[in-house]
């Protein structure tokens, strides 16, 4: 089976960097993966992208050698069969707010013995190998999400759970529950502190731990803290970002000569 980068990556002791793709489009996420991120993720879980348009932006990406991870809906043995079914090297599981819940994402993630995943789907064997069922346990990613006050609180328990390769801070449901207005790159001192909280048992835990950002000189700030698993904005993002630099730039006064 073809080997899952990202996760080499982290026994490398290196971060990740990837992005978040929402905007449902296969060249679109094409564009992206052939700019070098390590990995995309495929959300699924807001807004309107459905397995098979998953499926089409996984067949897109592949042969970059961007990774492709896909963030289900919900923390469901169903969704998350269909998705790696699709051809997802990992798994991002929103709102995993206690042991419990992440022993089901493990589960689902993973065939027997490990967990309860049924086998079947005519990809596996194409984008895996004919050798898909007897590595895909140790390939595939599973990344738990701590995005609420109450998995900070419990990440101590979350994170001991066997067969989780990392966990992800979901900025905006952190400050939500927190009281605070959604958005990346958060500066309330509850905010840092639960964050830094989270960071420090994944290191105790040997799980690395991936956040959200805006820039590129906040990725460069969370690898020096020691997060291995970063998202720099998203497809709709980046768009957006570049679409206003560049007419920034316009003359104001377009009256012509």
């Amino acid at each position: 089976m073809k080997k899952n980068r990202v996760k080499e990556l982290w026994r490398e002791g290196k971060a990740a960097v990837g992005t978040w793709v929402v905007l449902g489009s296969p060249i679109t996420a094409e564009i992206i993966a052939n700019m070098g991120f390590d990995w995309i993720v495929i959300d699924t879980e807001h807004g309107s992208i459905d397995i098979g348009t998953t499926q089409s932006i996984i067949q897109a990406v592949l042969y970059t050698g961007t990774v492709p991870i896909v963030r289900v809906p919900w923390n469901d043995p169903a969704l998350i069969k269909r998705a790696l079914d699709a051809g997802a090297y990992g798994l991002v599981i929103p709102m995993v707010n206690s042991r419990e819940e992440a022993i089901q994402a493990v589960q689902a993630a993973h065939y027997p013995p490990l967990g309860i995943r049924s086998f079947g789907g005519p990809r596996t064997r194409l984008y895996g190998g004919v050798d898909y069922f007897e590595h895909a346990n140790e390939e595939i990613a599973v990344i738990v999400q701590i995005e609420h006050i109450d998995a900070v609180n419990r990440a101590d328990e979350i994170l001991s759970v066997e067969g989780i390769d990392a966990f992800f801070i979901g900025p905006s449901d952190l400050a939500i529950s927190l009281g605070l207005k959604p958005g990346l790159d958060q500066t309330d001192p509850r905010h840092v502190a639960a964050v830094s909280k989270v960071l420090e048992l994944g290191k105790r835990h040997g799980v690395p731990g991936g956040i959200q950002v805006g820039s590129a000189e906040a990725v460069n700030e969370r690898i020096a803290q020691g997060f291995q698993f970063i998202a720099l904005s998203s497809d709709e993002g980046l768009l957006r970002g570049a679409a206003s630099s560049a007419l920034g730039k316009v003359v104001k006064d377009r009256k012509v000569a």
